[in-house]
């Protein structure tokens, strides 16, 4: 059977608090909660070892678990994984989100911020994988060494010039060279750029280059919001034994988010049982 985590921004933005999302997930059948960071308070890269575990222990006491970390650097507006001048800040925050990480019990995090990786003016896109490789090199070190895995999630061109397919995360994998490293597929950001879904799960998830999916609709609703064919997408997984917990991920809600989560896991349960 799939895991399921929902991501917690939006029901953040609805002035749930965490044991309330937490309580949403459990009661809707989710075994977690994928955090954003800065739904944690300010710093949370810097957050002390005793509000890290009230934090975990408010999660685990609803049932479910904390699966990992998105949106890394949205409270960071002023962090750069392009512009060297701002490197050593930027990764200070990420080593330091990756220990919130494995210290909340969460396996994996997901590299998004796209105001965060604007492409340096003139560089090729061999030059950009380079140059990312040399970014990115210590904080897969550190992720290595707490036990996790650090995805860089490639997104739409709508959103960024800086790693917008699969294969190009792919690439930065591959001159990252270090097992803790993968890149990931969001389905909203490929079934925009490079669909169908389905064929890049079967496609790249044997690779092993994958460490983590998102579950959304390219209308930025949950999967069953929009016409996306999550049929197909969840045959995939399921072909291709997928089994870390997916993120499912909506951008808007309908109602409101804990309807949005419901009937974003209500879509995954049913394509699933639907394709078993």
């Amino acid at each position: 059977m799939l895991e399921f985590a929902i991501c917690n921004e939006l029901q953040h933005a609805d002035g749930l608090t965490l044991a309330q999302q937490a309580e949403v997930a459990a009661a809707l059948g989710y075994v977690g909660l994928e955090l954003a960071p800065d739904t944690l308070g300010l710093a949370p890269h810097s957050m002390d070892a005793g509000d890290i575990y009230a934090i975990r222990g408010i999660v685990e006491r609803a049932g479910v678990r904390v699966t990992g970390l998105h949106w890394l650097l949205s409270g960071y507006p002023d962090a750069s994984i392009t512009d060297p001048a701002k490197w050593d800040e930027t990764q200070t925050i990420l080593i330091g989100l990756i220990d919130l990480c494995a210290r909340l019990g969460g396996s994996v995090l997901v590299h998004g911020s796209p105001a965060q990786r604007g492409r340096p003016a003139g560089m090729t896109s061999e030059q950009l994988i380079d140059h990312l490789a040399s970014f990115f090199a210590p904080v897969a070190k550190a992720a290595q060494a707490a036990g996790v895995t650090y995805c860089i999630e490639p997104l739409s061109r709508q959103e960024t010039d800086t790693i917008t397919t699969v294969a190009e995360g792919a690439a930065l994998v591959e001159a990252v060279g270090n097992p803790a490293f993968r890149t990931m597929i969001d389905c909203k950001a490929a079934g925009l750029d490079e669909p169908p879904v389905a064929e890049l799960i079967r496609t790249w998830v044997p690779t092993g280059l994958i460490g983590h999916i998102h579950a959304n609709d390219t209308n930025l609703g949950a999967p069953g919001m929009g016409r996306d064919p999550f049929p197909d997408i969840v045959r995939a997984l399921l072909e291709t034994q997928w089994s870390g917990p997916i993120g499912v991920e909506p951008f808007r809600t309908l109602i409101d988010a804990r309807v949005t989560a419901a009937i974003g896991i209500a879509t995954m349960r049913a394509c699933e049982k639907a394709a078993q």
